[in-house]
């Protein structure tokens, strides 16, 4: 235990000092990506799994992932999908494990063929190296909340998996539909195929409508999918020392659930419905955050036609976001079978 506690120590010291250099705060102040760090994010699991052993060293890691070419078991996928709902049920970390996936997923350029060169969906978020990415402040914490249920079943699912599981799986635990998800995707094997920074949306980019459709058409999706995904955001909340953006404390916050404190998007930032656009474009409340690139939802003419559905018509909201994130979840992955497998076949 004391090896563990000294190892999980020295990796938070090293994120920190990662964090505190000039270009890691200017990142992170300005590319908080698909959602900024959860508060809740921060506890440790406590679920009821088998004593597992210690995480492993990165390079450990990278040796066992090249040993292990193989995707996942559909059985044992089955079994951490339960494993995810109890440290979910426990921790309430629903909004940064969506974002654990997402930010795995959203690398992907449609410009390159090659696998991993094209980035996406591979498992290359548990490396420092992207870890350390402005836009992933916080998700180490993430990494150590599945960490124990990567450790049940070391050989047989892939990270790339466990992200994809994991992200889903909050939001149909939220109250969100129902995603098409399917499996069997491979790990890259090391940080030297992590995708250089850069690859994220920004927060508070200088031309929201256009940077969204500069990041989001790079991997192939559209406008309805980019307003779509955005809608996820009625999930979690943001705090302004970690991401540059919202406030210390609001009505909604303060008293958790998990650690107190951050602006939501919604009043009920635990579960998922359509929420989001329907404060947005009612301007209902100040103790709501708008992002910029929230607001150009329904300022730009394009993505204001879905917007406004979404806000009047939950069930389409849903429908087109299950699309939506079954397809981000699949960008750039390399599947074993090529097919994949579905957990309900």
């Amino acid at each position: 235990m004391a090896e563990r506690l000294a190892a999980s120590a020295a990796t938070l010291r090293a994120s920190a000092a990662a964090a505190a250099t000039p270009s890691a705060r200017r990142a992170a102040r300005a590319s908080r990506a698909f959602f900024p760090p959860s508060p809740a994010s921060s506890a440790r699991a406590r679920v009821g799994l088998r004593a597992a052993p210690s995480p492993l060293p990165q390079k450990a890691r990278a040796v066992r992932c090249a040993a292990v070419a193989a995707a996942s078991d559909v059985a044992q996928v089955k079994a951490a999908r339960e494993d995810i709902r109890e440290l979910l049920r426990t921790t309430h970390c629903h909004p940064i494990l969506v974002r654990l996936g997402w930010h795995d997923a959203g690398t992907y350029d449609k410009n390159i063929e090659e696998w991993p060169q094209r980035g996406g969906a591979n498992g290359s978020l548990r490396f420092d190296v992207e870890l350390k990415h402005g836009a992933n402040a916080g998700l180490i914490n993430a990494l150590k909340l599945i960490q124990p249920i990567k450790d049940k079943y070391p050989s047989i699912i892939t990270y790339a998996d466990l992200f994809q599981l994991a992200s889903a799986t909050a939001i149909e635990e939220a109250g969100g539909p129902k995603i098409p998800m399917k499996y069997g995707r491979v790990d890259v094997t090391g940080p030297e195929q992590c995708p250089p920074e850069g690859k994220l949306p920004d927060a508070g980019p200088s031309s929201p409508a256009d940077h969204l459709r500069e990041v989001f058409y790079r991997m192939g999706l559209d406008d309805k999918e980019i307003v779509a995904l955005s809608g996820a955001h009625t999930l979690g909340r943001s705090r302004p020392e970690r991401s540059g953006w919202g406030k210390p404390e609001t009505k909604y916050t303060k008293n958790g659930p998990g650690a107190p404190g951050g602006q939501s998007w919604t009043v009920e930032w635990l579960r998922f419905d359509n929420s989001y656009f329907k404060d947005i474009k009612e301007k209902r409340d100040q103790d709501l955050l708008v992002l910029p690139t929230d607001a150009a939802l329904f300022e730009d003419p394009k993505f204001k036609v879905y917007a406004e559905k979404y806000a009047e018509d939950q069930d389409a909201f849903f429908r087109d976001y299950a699309e939506a994130h079954a397809k981000l979840s699949n960008l750039g992955a390399k599947f074993q079978p090529p097919q994949g497998f579905s957990l309900d076949d």
